[in-house]
């Protein structure tokens, strides 16, 4: 079995000069691998995304009424919450690249993978936030792939939104079935 001897790390040296020499990069060094626009545009979809829901669950939690509403708006208020940290955590990922992010609410609902749909009732309420957290599950996950190694920071802060939203899919599901009295998944 041949050995290749391979240095751990660049030459130390060098290491510095780059870092010196492209200090207006901020975080972005060479040793990215992704295109920084691009991730900056995708990026500025998942913001808007987050900013929608943020204001879906909050429009919910205010408006859901009813003899058992006060514990989903409870819920509601703890998904605003939770889509706030990740509207937080694109904005800033946004920056470190070298991005402005967009919070302009002109053209918010066309650049977002979501949908603002408020819903009549409680279980409407539900039902259209468990279809948004299966949008966001399904999105999140293609972008997980997107930036794979090209950009494993991006790829890290996405993997642990997907871990959130999954638990808001499951909770929204739980609710839908528990208002509804009916499962709404097969049985496996």
């Amino acid at each position: 079995m041949p050995t290749t001897t391979q240095p751990f790390l660049t030459d130390v040296k060098a290491l510095r000069s780059r870092a010196r020499a492209s200090i207006q990069d901020g975080a972005v060094t060479p040793a990215y691998r992704g295109d920084v626009k691009q991730a900056i545009e995708i990026l500025q979809s998942v913001l808007a995304t987050e900013i929608v829901c943020v204001l879906r669950y909050t429009m919910n939690a205010v408006a859901a009424a009813g003899i058992s509403s006060d514990s989903v708006k409870e819920e509601f208020d703890e998904h605003a919450k939770e889509e706030r940290g990740h509207m937080r955590m694109v904005a800033e990922r946004i920056n470190q690249l070298g991005g402005k992010p967009n919070f302009n609410p002109e053209g918010l609902a066309s650049r977002a993978a979501s949908q603002y749909v408020e819903g009549s009732n409680l279980v409407e309420m539900i039902r259209e936030n468990l279809i948004a957290e299966r949008i966001a599950c399904e999105h999140y996950r293609e972008l997980i792939r997107f930036f794979a190694e090209n950009d494993p920071t991006t790829r890290v802060m996405l993997e642990g939104i997907l871990v959130n939203e999954e638990e808001h899919a499951n909770d929204m599901h739980d609710l839908l079935v528990s208002h509804e009295g009916k499962p709404m998944l097969p049985p496996q």
